[in-house]
């Protein structure tokens, strides 16, 4: 399920505290996509792509984090995907849920919803 903030600060401030904040929280953390774009009217949209890898279920987790203020205040749109094990089953043992926390965690004193 997406989950969605709304915070006080421009997305690509958010984007600089949730890259700087993922990429800390662990050394098998990587930024593997992140995309920008500005309009002359100041509206903003960040993409940030992350992969990470998890020993406890041998596998990947991604996370994709959109932050965008074209219709108003800076929303937050994450979700945290992957980590499960084997081909069959999607059961995670809360790795991608672990993931999608930290955008939580770097964005919490800035939200305002």
């Amino acid at each position: 399920m997406l989950q969605t903030m709304e915070i006080s600060l421009t997305p690509f401030d958010a984007a600089r505290i949730v890259l700087e904040h993922v990429q800390a929280s662990g050394m098998t953390v990587e930024c593997v996509g992140q995309h920008a774009t500005a309009t002359e009217a100041g509206h903003q949209t960040a993409l940030l792509i992350f992969e990470k890898y998890y020993m406890r279920t041998s596998s990947r987790a991604s996370l994709t984090v959109l932050l965008e203020n074209l219709a108003g205040p800076t929303k937050a749109v994450f979700r945290g995907s992957g980590g499960g094990e084997g081909a069959l089953f999607r059961f995670d043992w809360g790795a991608s849920a672990d993931f999608a926390a930290s955008v939580v965690d770097a964005l919490e004193p800035y939200a305002t919803a």
